[in-house]
């Protein structure tokens, strides 16, 4: 039997790519894509790079091996192939829309902090119930500095109104873990895209979002 987890806390903030909707194998295929059209050599450890970030602060550190190319120039390449009709589809994380709709309707205010772009976002948002779920969408255009940084989070926390204490954020990736621990906030991870040993700065870690339950106060873990 699968061993349930009751949480409590007064805001819910929740990563986007690999924790609502399973989205790592397009971002892997299309920055492994960008790669081989300019016959940069690329395996997993430098795929690995990539996961919960902001995509131009990660192409910062390899731009000089793609000679004559800008950040934005392969960034928007990148964004291309995401886009391309062969790109991987992408599916809601186990459990997703039924744990957000459940939060939804208990009126736990919900926040979205995610590396990628806004436009992304809003369309990710739609396999889980939509951005309308939402109180605050927090993107890469929203910040100056991406995961690891606890920006995103502490903007997040500023939006909806609390302190990060009375916050839990759900992640699955390790920029992301310690984004959400560095803004102060309790933090789930899934182990979506990454292995336990790499997410154990979480307070909790779990396969996805279907062992999940929301208790009152009293239930606090």
């Amino acid at each position: 039997m699968t061993e349930l987890h009751h949480l409590h806390a007064k805001a819910a903030l929740f990563d986007l790519d690999g924790t609502l909707v399973a989205t790592e194998h397009r971002s892997r295929a299309a920055w492994k894509r960008l790669f081989a059209a300019h016959h940069v050599p690329c395996d997993d450890a430098v795929l690995a790079t990539f996961a919960g970030r902001r995509g131009q602060e990660v192409l910062a550190e390899h731009v000089h091996r793609f000679p004559g190319s800008t950040v934005d120039e392969l960034f928007d390449e990148a964004c291309g192939y995401l886009a391309a009709p062969d790109s991987p589809p992408s599916t809601a994380v186990p459990g997703a829309a039924e744990f957000l709709a459940d939060l939804h309707g208990r009126g736990v205010p919900l926040a979205v902090v995610t590396s990628g772009r806004r436009v992304h976002a809003t369309g990710m948002l739609d396999r889980v119930g939509g951005a309308g779920l939402f109180r605050a969408v927090i993107t890469a255009e929203d910040v100056s500095v991406g995961k690891p940084d606890p920006q995103g989070y502490l903007a997040a926390c500023r939006a909806l109104g609390i302190d990060p204490a009375d916050g839990l954020a759900f992640e699955d990736a390790p920029a992301g873990v310690l984004a959400a621990k560095s803004a102060g906030l309790r933090c789930v991870a899934l182990t979506t895209s990454h292995g336990p040993g790499d997410l154990a700065g979480a307070d909790l870690v779990v396969p996805d979002l279907t062992a999940l339950r929301w208790s009152p106060p009293t239930g606090a873990t």
